[in-house]
């Protein structure tokens, strides 16, 4: 068929959910710009397939910020906790968790990275969930969480994925359990071009630059429990970290409401 224009036009009509947008959005970013679904894992691995690189966190050392929350007593505490860690790489964190006594499901879309971490967690003698998945496809096989972490995984979604983001929270986190971040800090590392600027040239320019404001805003249904630079660890010391990344650990409310459904239309938020 012709439209009015005389363009020959193909009838295509599938969008039919939130995921059918999101998804469409997604292939607005090129190829070589994917870092988030499971396009992007042939970049990952490729950038995971060299151990002796000289990355910083290829190093098996467990974010300071992390390390510190946990000696302050700022993440859970109760017996048979579970953790999700979040774009795990070669599972750092993952087996330091595992170490203090979490339940750890660790995900990641590089074959090649999770082949470290199993290797790494065997060495160690603990016991890791890793799993090859994008993020937005996991189902938790029972329950929540008591934490989520991540790092180094919200920087390289695309804007419209920070709605599958929240949601993927909502449907892991505990009631009063713990969200800890960390990414990078704008004016430091990452993109600061706006929103509609990235969709226009097509790619995230290997990750985005987020405000203290800015993250604030976009967790504001969570407590916000600590939000500061990462301090800079000495390159051969006991953990990572890196002036250019922000630390941010929030918490849920004891009394969680059932997760928003985006799928309802004109449905909002219920506060938390």
């Amino acid at each position: 068929m012709a439209s009015s224009t005389g363009r020959k036009v193909t009838m295509s009509r599938t969008i039919q959910t939130v995921e059918d947008v999101l998804r469409l959005l997604d292939s607005f970013f090129s190829d070589d710009a994917d870092r988030w679904t499971e396009v992007g894992a042939d970049w990952w691995n490729d950038f995971y397939c060299d151990r002796e690189r000289d990355v910083p966190f290829f190093r098996l050392a467990p974010d300071d910020s992390l390390v510190e929350w946990h000696q302050a007593d700022l993440l859970p505490a109760q017996p048979n906790r579970r953790a999700l860690d979040l774009g795990c790489g070669p599972g750092r964190n993952a087996i330091w968790l595992a170490q203090r006594g979490f339940t750890v499901d660790a995900l990641d879309l590089s074959p090649t990275a999770l082949d470290w971490a199993r290797e790494r967690a065997a060495e160690a003698q603990v016991d890791v969930n890793f799993v090859q998945k994008n993020i937005f496809g996991w189902q938790p096989p029972s329950g929540s969480y008591d934490l989520v972490y991540d790092s180094g995984c919200f920087h390289h979604l695309p804007p419209h994925r920070r709605i599958s983001y929240r949601s993927l929270l909502e449907n892991s986190l505990a009631p009063g359990g713990s969200f800890g971040l960390a990414c990078f800090a704008a004016g430091s590392m990452g993109s600061e071009l706006g929103d509609e600027d990235l969709y226009d040239q097509r790619s995230l320019f290997g990750g985005l630059g987020y405000t203290e404001n800015e993250l604030r805003t976009t967790f504001d249904w969570l407590k916000n429990i600590q939000l500061r630079r990462m301090s800079k660890a000495p390159e051969d010391g006991e953990t990572f970290g890196e002036s250019f990344l922000w630390a941010g650990l929030f918490q849920r409310a004891a009394s969680a409401p059932k997760p928003l459904d985006p799928t309802v239309p004109g449905s909002t938020p219920t506060p938390t």
